[in-house]
């Protein structure tokens, strides 16, 4: 399912930055870009609007103004610097208030949101399947499942991501790709190396084999790892 969404904002950045996240998200569909609320009233009118991407503070009219005078506004994310407006969008029943500058994750909770609405999901408001994380390289977000990961090496300012089916190199540390990782299937065994437990084909003696990779296991974690990844599993007589 696509939604149909516009962005109306009077900063040509802010439509740049806004257009280029919703390009990145598979479900949206953008049916154009307004500087001011009064180059969008004819769309609006139209009924093919889903979700209204809305700054608040502009020339001629507010985005609040905008939404008072619409008798059947479309699913509505407000994106401001203005934090003091909160109240009265909460009284206008917007989907989400978004404060700028605006990151990915922050604008992905806020679209899953309006996509669970129109989805009749049970999805929560802000709550968003635990089973990925996105990561920039190229130029664009990429979704990357929990259970394509097969390990994660760092490689000085970068960190390479080794999937079923690739690699990809973002510029990140190891350790701030370790806290979004969820500790029951991954584990740190070197200094360079977080693995996917469920990808280990064998341990042999300081080494981690998946697939064709053999990656290196410090002494100082070899327990904790022998612990985690085999004794709990291991078959004995």
């Amino acid at each position: 399912m696509k939604l149909n969404c516009i962005i109306i904002d009077d900063e040509p950045l802010a439509r740049k930055g806004m257009k280029e996240y919703v390009q990145d998200v598979d479900f949206l569909n953008l049916l154009g870009e307004f500087e001011n609320p009064v180059k969008a009233m004819d769309l609006l009118g139209s009924g093919q609007v889903q979700l209204l991407l809305l700054d608040i503070q502009m020339p001629k009219i507010t985005g609040i103004d905008l939404l008072k005078s619409l008798p059947h506004p479309p699913q509505v994310i407000l994106t401001t610097a203005y934090p003091q407006y909160a109240l009265d969008s909460y009284e206008l029943n917007v989907l989400d208030y978004l404060l700028k500058p605006i990151s990915f994750d922050r604008f992905l909770k806020a679209v899953m949101k309006a996509k669970a609405h129109f989805e009749g999901s049970p999805l929560l408001a802000g709550e968003m399947p635990d089973d990925h994380f996105f990561v920039k390289t190229d130029n664009k977000h990429v979704r990357v499942a929990y259970d394509e990961v097969c390990f994660v090496e760092a490689l000085q300012n970068y960190v390479a991501i080794h999937l079923n089916t690739g690699k990809l190199l973002t510029y990140l540390t190891l350790s701030s790709v370790e806290k979004q990782l969820p500790a029951r299937s991954f584990i740190k065994v070197h200094k360079s190396f977080i693995v996917n437990v469920g990808k280990i084909s064998a341990i042999e003696g300081n080494e981690v084999c998946i697939g064709t990779h053999r990656i290196p296991i410090s002494r100082q974690l070899k327990d904790e790892v022998m612990q985690k990844v085999v004794e709990s599993k291991l078959l004995k007589r």
